[in-house]
């Protein structure tokens, strides 16, 4: 699929492309690339030319039709991560990061480096699912349909193990929640970034982006952020609370005039441990 973009008309705007929270949590591996350009999901300032979209169902097959959103960009007038210490300074009097309390993680326990670290939830409250493994199925998602598949027939729920470990079968695709609670205010926007790129083994997420508004006003107390997990190649064993994933701060040139959230038909705001809108809500 291709699409025309021109970033020609300011100087220094570039974008930076990623899926959609939807499309990650179908398994569905999608990465733009652009002509004469040797990076996927990048594209460069002054770039004035097609989009194509590389389309690679994982799990699950799916229909698609023109006119359907799999992937988004971010536009950006140069770039500028949030240094630690400012972030810190951030989360003292404007919260991002809240324990299962609900209640804001304390200056003593955040980490930071380069964004704020956090980890999976493999405990849950008792009797609750804590995450869920792909099935292999011969039926394909139509992508018009919104809460309309069956949980039971795409994927297997995975209940809490006495240990609070889990080991990872190689290849087979994982949904999980983080332990800690997220939220993005609307100066700022945010992107999920791997802990150890460095290990190879193990893929955290596909959609990256957290929009302005994600996780609501401090008295929402944020909301979890969904991993969208596979092991590559050999089994991986994970634990309960184990760092997985940052989360790396921008700020806005601007305030937007709509933030994340119901009054835009956000699909995600307030979430827990939760599948892709394709599939029945309880």
């Amino acid at each position: 699929k291709e699409s025309e973009i021109r970033l020609g008309t300011v100087e220094n705007l570039s974008a930076k492309a990623n899926p959609k929270s939807s499309t990650g949590r179908l398994d569905v591996f999608t990465r733009v690339i652009t002509d004469y350009s040797h990076r996927f999901e990048e594209i460069t300032p002054g770039y004035k030319g097609n989009l194509y979209l590389e389309v690679v169902p994982k799990s699950f097959s799916i229909k698609v039709k023109t006119g359907q959103r799999l992937n988004q960009l971010r536009v950006r007038h140069g770039f500028e991560v949030i240094p630690d210490q400012d972030l810190l300074r951030v989360h003292g009097s404007d919260p991002l990061l809240f324990d299962e309390d609900y209640k804001p993680v304390s200056m003593e326990k955040i980490k930071v480096k380069q964004g704020l670290f956090m980890s999976v939830d493999l405990k849950g409250k008792k009797g609750d699912v804590i995450g869920y493994k792909a099935k292999k199925h011969n039926n394909y998602i139509d992508l018009d349909h919104i809460d309309h598949y069956a949980v039971e027939e795409f994927w297997e729920p995975i209940y809490a193990q006495q240990n609070n470990q889990l080991i990872l079968e190689p290849e087979a695709f994982y949904i999980f929640a983080s332990k800690e609670r997220i939220r993005v205010p609307a100066h700022l926007a945010c992107e999920m970034m791997a802990y150890d790129t460095g290990s190879g083994e193990l893929r955290t997420h596909y959609a990256g982006f957290f929009d302005s508004g994600f996780g609501g006003s401090v008295t929402d107390k944020g909301a979890r952020a969904v991993l969208e997990v596979r092991s590559h190649d050999v089994p991986f064993m994970i634990e309960d609370g184990q760092t997985l994933f940052s989360m790396q701060f921008e700020p806005n040139a601007e305030k937007p005039d709509f933030v994340y959230g119901e009054e835009i038909d956000s699909n995600y705001q307030g979430q827990d441990l939760k599948l892709g809108k394709h599939f029945k809500q309880p």
